[in-house]
């Protein structure tokens, strides 16, 4: 049985001994502005494997590497295509992840063997600093045990890995809430992997056709190798089963206000609280705003399992501009159990 290591909290103000501890083989937890990091050097595979060890997570599921900015890129991928850097210059930082193909340097432990790896700039101080601080390509997963819902607090972090890395620097809440959008830039036209804070309408904007990978709207089989984070395996879950249930809010609200058995929670729009007094509930907030829904989305997910619930239902919002990025992390934490209304 592996040692508990002694974590450290630290603040935003520490970043020069995260950066330290990042350069000497350590796991840190840091914030961005999606969610919070566990973050190891990317180009130290006895570190990265740290990383899968601290979460459970996968071997097959690739990590992201995090850098300060696009003049980085062409120190761990090449060839870069011209949309590359028109993605960087528009989104980054950002919530933003390029998959691009790697170079030697980029060690297998990072890609799960593939010959692309996800690049991304944060868009959060800490990180950033971090990030200057150190000059490495900081590979970094969410900071949550693997399949749990992913943490928007240092304390969540707290929760899943105390004992198990290195440090967790507490920025704050996180500001988008769910996960970075993963383009990837290797095939024609480019396609969107996972959903995220960078809208599929903003991609096309800028590069025209983009498609949309079918593992964001289904499970992938044991049998298929992911490219990119979050797309085969059940995510963001609580420990009690989650249904999903899809169409017109008012709709959705009544289908589940019929369906309620006792010892079953709800996430829902703010506007439909008053259906539900009874029962263990957490607000997504309005039906209109999904931008609060996405920040408030995992710490709901969280709340439950400090509840005594056997089942969860929730309302997904329709998936048009960043609702696909909600309804997909819903979706997943349901293992694609959906009522269609």
């Amino acid at each position: 049985m592996t040692e508990p290591r002694a974590t450290l909290r630290l603040t935003a103000q520490d970043a020069p001994q995260a950066a330290r501890l990042l350069a000497q083989g350590g796991l840190v937890a840091f914030p961005t502005e999606t969610v919070y990091g566990l973050g190891a050097n990317g180009l130290d595979p006895a570190a990265v494997d740290g990383i899968f060890a601290a979460k459970g997570r996968p071997q097959d599921n690739p990590l992201i590497l995090h850098v300060p900015g696009p003049d980085h890129l062409a120190r761990y991928c090449h060839p870069i295509p011209a949309a590359a850097y028109d993605l960087a210059r528009r989104f980054w930082p950002g919530p933003l992840t390029i998959i691009l193909p790697r170079r030697p340097l980029v060690p297998d432990a990072v890609t799960a063997g593939l010959d692309t790896v996800g690049m991304r700039c944060p868009d959060h101080p800490v990180a950033l600093a971090i990030l200057e601080l150190c000059q490495l390509p900081v590979a970094a997963p969410s900071a949550n045990t693997s399949g749990r819902p992913s943490p928007t607090t240092a304390q969540a972090v707290w929760e899943d890995m105390a004992g198990k890395i290195d440090a967790v620097v507490d920025g704050g809440p996180c500001a988008v809430g769910v996960e970075s959008t993963i383009l990837d830039l290797t095939v024609s036209p480019p396609r969107l992997l996972r959903p995220g804070g960078v809208t599929l309408e903003a991609l096309r904007e800028v590069l025209g056709p983009v498609e949309v990978d079918e593992a964001v709207v289904r499970l992938m089989s044991t049998d298929e190798k992911p490219r990119a984070p979050g797309m085969k395996y059940r995510h963001y879950a609580p420990k009690a089963p989650v249904t999903v249930v899809r169409g017109d809010p008012a709709d959705t609200a009544r289908y589940i206000a019929r369906h309620l058995a006792p010892g079953v929670g709800v996430i829902c729009f703010e506007n439909y609280v008053n259906l539900f007094p009874r029962c263990p509930l957490r607000s997504l907030g309005p039906a209109g705003d999904l931008p609060e829904q996405a920040r408030r989305l995992f710490e709901a997910l969280r709340w439950f399992d400090s509840q005594d619930v056997t089942a969860i239902y929730a309302q997904s919002p329709a998936d048009g501009g960043l609702g696909l990025a909600v309804t997909n992390r819903l979706n997943k934490a349901a293992g694609f159990h959906i009522i269609d209304l």
